[in-house]
C-alpha cells in the first residue's frame, strides 16, 4: 500500500468520525436561546473532542510527511489508532448526555489515553521502518509530549471519581498543550530538504 492510500484512508475515518459527533447535536425543540441550555454539556463534549480529533488528525498528517514506504506493522499500528478514535463519538456523547458524571467521564479518558498509546505505537512503526537514521526519530526527540499526556489521562481517569471536573480539566490540558502547533516534523524536513 502507497502512503497516500494510508493517508486518505485515514482522513476519510477521521473526517467520519466527525460526522457522526455532529449528528448526535439533536436540534432542540423551541426557538428562543433558552431552548439550547439543555444541551449545553453535549455541545462541551462536542467541542472538546472535535479539537482532540483535530489534533490527532494534524499530527497524524505530519508525522506520514516523514514516511517513505509503509509497511505491515504501520498498517495494523494505523488501524489500532483509528479504532481508539471511533470511540470518541460514543464516549462523547455519553458524557455529554450525563452531564460530566463520572463513570462516563473516566471512560472518556480510557479512550483518550487508549488513543495515545496507539499513536506511539505507530509513531514507534515508522521509526523501525525507516531504520536507525529515522527522520521521525529526530523530529520527535525526547517527546516530552508524548509522555506528560499519558500520564495525565492516567491520573484523570480514577480523578473522576473524586470530582468530575479535576478529570475535563486534565483533559482540556492535554488538548491545550497539542494545540500548540508543533513544528518538530516541518523543521527537521526542512533541515533535510536543505542538505540535500
Amino acid at each position: 500500500m502507497t502512503k497516500g492510500r494510508l493517508e486518505a484512508f485515514s482522513d476519510g475515518v477521521i473526517a467520519i468520525i466527525i460526522t457522526i459527533m455532529v449528528l448526535e447535536l439533536k436540534i432542540p425543540h423551541g426557538s428562543e436561546f433558552s431552548s439550547l441550555e439543555p444541551l449545553l454539556f453535549v455541545f462541551l463534549s462536542y467541542i472538546l473532542s472535535f479539537v482532540y480529533l483535530g489534533i490527532y488528525w494534524n499530527n497524524h498528517h505530519h508525522m506520514l510527511h516523514t514516511v517513505k514506504e509503509v509497511s505491515g506493522g504501520m498498517l495494523w499500528a494505523n488501524l489500532h489508532l483509528l479504532f481508539w478514535l471511533s470511540l470518541i463519538p460514543f464516549t462523547t456523547g455519553w458524557m455529554g448526555e450525563n452531564h460530566f458524571t463520572p463513570m462516563p467521564v473516566a471512560l472518556y479518558g480510557v479512550v483518550l489515553l487508549m488513543a495515545a498509546i496507539a499513536y506511539f505505537i505507530l509513531q514507534n512503526q515508522i521509526i523501525k521502518k525507516q531504520g536507525k537514521n529515522s527522520l521521525l526519530k529526530k523530529a520527535v526527540g525526547n517527546d516530552i509530549k508524548g509522555k506528560i499526556s499519558p500520564v495525565l489521562y492516567v491520573i484523570s481517569i480514577p480523578a473522576a471519581f473524586i470530582n468530575t471536573w479535576i478529570s475535563e480539566a486534565l483533559y482540556v490540558t492535554v488538548a491545550l498543550i497539542w494545540l500548540i502547533p508543533d513544528k518538530r516534523i516541518e523543521r527537521t524536513l526542512e533541515k533535510t530538504d536543505d542538505q540535500l
